[in-house]
């Protein structure tokens, strides 16, 4: 068992040490952190817009017990479609130009920020609204003092697993539309048969998205203090 297992620690040992110089001659040496910025550029961005569209959304439907009520099985049904199946509508609506890929990652990220969000509402504790019509609240102070602190738990949620979301279509989009990206790199890097760089681009994403992870976590936890 031994002499069988050595040999394949051997061979990890290597193409760990290999993926690691890779990455760090790229870094220095190439175009690695150009490409990075142009990544993460497009999936900030298009996380951005969905979690703007998602919490408007989400307020305007989750205000509405009516609205949730009629909405939330058509949600249910689109929902599910993944968003390279829209592929084709955005190639036609935009071409192969960074808008196509950036309406494809708004489209795929915006659904766990706007289901939290209506989520969110939706669990706001019924003696609240009893008091809110008591004071006379106007809807817009309801949402703004009562709704969005209730639903920004969940909201934030979502918009954590939005980010991964994001960072997935990025690098599809940028696959699909052979723009300036980690994306094309590890492509390139896979059809040329060289698999250091082809794991040095998929370590550098991995290690995107849990700096990104982390960095929305330590804001949800500032945004959140009133909680605890």
């Amino acid at each position: 068992m031994d002499a069988v297992s050595t040999p394949n620690l051997v061979s990890i040992a290597r193409c760990l040490t290999a993926t690691f110089l890779s990455l760090q001659d790229a870094w220095i040496n190439g175009d690695l952190p150009e490409l990075t910025r142009g990544t993460v550029t497009r999936m900030f961005y298009g996380w951005l817009l969905a979690s703007v569209f998602g919490i408007v959304l989400g307020t305007l439907i989750g205000v509405s017990a009516t609205m949730r009520a009629w909405l939330q099985p058509s949600f249910e049904f689109i929902r599910p479609l993944p968003a390279s199946a829209l592929v084709p509508v955005a190639i036609a609506l935009f071409g192969l130009s960074p808008a196509m890929v950036l309406f494809v990652i708004t489209f795929g990220a915006i659904w766990p920020v706007l289901l939290g969000t209506i989520h969110g509402f939706a669990s706001i504790e019924p003696r609240l609204n009893e008091v809110s019509r008591v004071l006379g609240l106007s809807r817009f102070a309801f949402i703004v003092k009562i709704g969005l602190p209730n639903a920004l738990v969940d909201a934030l949620a979502g918009m954590r697993i939005s980010l991964t979301i994001s960072l997935i279509l990025a690098v599809v989009g940028e696959m699909l539309t052979s723009q300036s990206g980690l994306g094309t790199a590890i492509l390139l890097a896979a059809r040329s048969f060289r698999a250091a760089d082809l794991f040095a681009g998929v370590l550098l994403l991995g290690g995107i998205g849990l700096g990104s992870n982390f960095l929305l976590y330590l804001l949800e936890q500032r945004l959140l203090i009133w909680k605890r």
